[in-house]
């Protein structure tokens, strides 16, 4: 988040005269491909791990393949065939008891394309940890704060992490030349992990859209989410692990100017379509980066102004930017099976929970990696860290916070 600064008189004079958004038309119209791709493939079970699929290679069957706006799942002979409208990428779902060989997705280029996704076995076990850390904030002054995560993360061995947006120091506000230098670093960083990391957008790495400062057009073909699909992939997907559902999911819309929490409805199509086709007993954990629900606005105070107030305006009506304001159309497709729903962006370690009809709703946010560290703010300021999760049997417990920079003289939490 940390978004309470002022932009000068010179991008005041254009925010006024641009005015506030006055309809949602959503990154997805923007961004879609113009031309769809007749997409062929295979998923099969790389047994000589040359990346190749071969006679003694077989195809594994009923693995879901996404181009982000439908979803088709693999034949008896791991075959698959799709027309890709989306956002110029196909990926695999990581199923349980497999681990994908190389990237998880693949870069779509002409009118038709062939691809192969190699998968090998892999544990699935019932009892396991991941760590949840967001706002890493990267840039040669912060990256030894994503370097000491990677020191605790080594030594804690979770099965995977998941790192919630806000990765990179600022893409929204700069040129082409400084917002792919960060996303570079944050790429060389987190591939020295042992363990898979797993990652969202946050509204840091929307590039350019805030266009009073970086100066890039709409028509930049890295504009919007466009620059973090090159580096990273997919902004939304799905894996299994453990006997539970992971979805990752990009709750940072824009229009125009602005960012603001919100899942568009072809990405809530997709989250319908991934449920469809999933054990209806299955449980899902979400993670994305502007919370579905938060008590930050309220803790930090009400801000009428600066570059990222409280309330935006978005279809004529008033809403609140730092939160998902359809979280209820989106947590109610998942209703009863939500495990937990875990974000970032409000830079603090904060636990909610809700007593629903559908039973007891929990959602979880993670402290900033990036900081405060000791001294930089109030003594009841947010502490920076991560939360270690444990998960046995489907469940996932609450979860042990563990600061970067405890207190002097007290201990670890």
């Amino acid at each position: 988040m940390t978004l309470r600064s002022w932009a000068g008189p010179v991008a005041l004079l254009v925010l006024v005269c641009a005015g506030m958004p006055g309809s949602a038309r959503a990154q997805a119209a923007l961004e879609r491909v113009a031309e769809a791709t007749q997409v062929t493939g295979v998923v099969f079970d790389d047994r000589d791990g040359d990346g190749v699929q071969g006679p003694r290679d077989p195809g594994i069957a009923g693995v879901a393949v996404t181009d982000q706006i439908s979803v088709v799942v693999t034949d008896a002979a791991g075959r698959f065939v799709m027309t890709a409208r989306g956002y110029g990428l196909v990926s695999v779902d990581r199923p349980d008891g497999w681990d994908v060989v190389g990237p998880f997705w693949r870069s779509l280029s002409g009118a038709a394309v062939e691809l192969a996704f190699p998968l090998r076995r892999a544990a699935s076990p019932r009892a396991f940890t991941f760590v949840h850390a967001s706002d890493t904030h990267v840039s040669e002054a912060s990256v030894d704060r994503l370097r000491r995560l990677r020191q605790v993360v080594d030594s804690l061995q979770p099965a995977f992490v998941l790192i919630t947006g806000d990765l990179v120091r600022d893409a929204l506000r700069v040129g082409e030349e400084e917002a792919s230098g960060y996303y570079r670093m944050f790429v060389e960083e987190i591939a020295a992990f042992r363990v898979p990391v797993y990652t969202v957008p946050g509204n840091h790495e929307k590039f350019g859209i805030e266009r009073q400062s970086s100066l890039v057009g709409r028509e930049h073909p890295l504009y919007g989410n466009r620059m973090y699909r090159s580096f990273l992939g997919p902004d939304y997907y799905a894996f299994s692990y453990g006997g539970v559902r992971f979805l990752g999911l990009n709750s940072v819309d824009y229009d125009d100017l602005w960012y603001h929490g919100h899942v568009d409805s072809l990405q809530v199509a997709w989250i319908r379509a991934e449920l469809g086709r999933a054990p209806s007993d299955e449980p899902i954990v979400t993670f994305n980066h502007i919370p579905f629900v938060s008590g930050a606005e309220a803790r930090v105070g009400y801000d009428e102004a600066g570059p990222a107030p409280s309330v935006i305006r978005t279809d004529g009506k008033a809403r609140f930017r730092h939160t998902v304001y359809n979280h209820e159309e989106v947590l109610g497709l998942i209703g009863g099976r939500l495990e937990i729903a875990l974000g970032g962006h409000i830079h603090m370690r904060e636990t909610l929970e809700y007593r629903t009809q559908a039973g007891v709703q929990r959602l979880h946010q993670a402290a900033a990696i990036v900081g405060p560290g000791p001294g930089q703010a109030s003594p009841y300021g947010p502490l920076s860290g991560f939360t270690l999760y444990r998960v046995e049997r489907g469940r996932v417990d609450e979860g042990t916070f563990l600061a970067l920079d405890p207190p002097r003289g007290s201990r670890r939490p």
